[in-house]
């Protein structure tokens, strides 16, 4: 299975910092964002990994190379200007095949164990997403889990609260992630250019094409400069990907 990293965004809410380097050249413990995906990808078992770029794209050419440092093979797909989520994929398709692949945002960082990935086998024109807890910063969420199927957050309830005498109804709801393996056929009848994903998963939620998990484990969406500082608090040095 192939991986591609997300990384073309201009990381606008991460400015200052963005202003000269691209986001997914930001360190955390030691080591860029990216480069962190790229080893736990490589230890995970994957060889081929796709890189789309844009914002300060050449930056990131010169860092990733071939891959030939963590002994991977790296394409990169270059974007003239930031294609959004799935106007990337879309663009990046010839590279990444015909069989399904992982995609991971290159702003996020985790211990989620990609390994896991090369096991699912998203549903034919669907994808598997992997989901969190809500974090401060989104706390309405994105999605619900049913099992293992992926619902809109209005189709799936809970008992209701009494608050103040009034009966409210709690849907619960979690977090996309930013990882997940998708088949390429989900993509193919979409005209090139920019476009979002989460249309794209809503119609596979539709077509009941969307499977998912709930991860508890670590994982932060890394889109300040207040919350990268707290990873690197909390991360001092290259403790992680030994």
């Amino acid at each position: 299975m192939k991986a591609m990293i997300l990384a073309a965004g201009e990381g606008r809410r991460m400015r200052p910092l963005t202003n000269t380097t691209p986001k997914p050249l930001l360190r955390v413990s030691g080591r860029p964002l990216i480069e962190h995906h790229i080893v736990r990808l490589r230890d995970a078992g994957f060889s081929e990994i796709v890189v789309n770029v844009s914002y300060f794209g050449q930056q990131l050419v010169d860092f990733l190379g071939a891959g030939d440092q963590w002994s991977v093979a790296i394409s990169v797909s270059m974007e003239a200007s930031p294609l959004e989520t799935a106007g990337g994929v879309i663009q990046a398709l010839s590279l990444l095949g015909n069989e399904p692949f992982a995609l991971v945002n290159g702003d996020i960082f985790t211990d989620y164990p990609f390994a896991d990935l090369c096991d699912i086998s998203p549903a034919a024109g669907g994808a598997h997403i992997v989901l969190v807890p809500n974090p401060a910063h989104h706390v309405k969420g994105d999605f619900s889990l049913n099992g293992r199927h992926v619902e809109a957050p209005d189709l799936m309830g809970r008992p209701y609260q009494k608050r103040s005498n009034r009966e409210t109804t709690i849907s619960p709801t979690a977090t996309y992630s930013g990882i997940g393996v998708y088949d390429p056929a989900l993509f193919m009848t979409c005209a090139p250019g920019k476009r979002p994903l989460k249309p794209l998963l809503d119609g596979a939620i539709a077509g009941g094409t969307l499977s998912g998990e709930l991860y508890r484990g670590m994982w932060e969406d890394v889109g300040t400069p207040e919350r990268l500082a707290e990873l690197n608090r909390r991360f001092p040095s290259d403790s992680v990907n030994q």
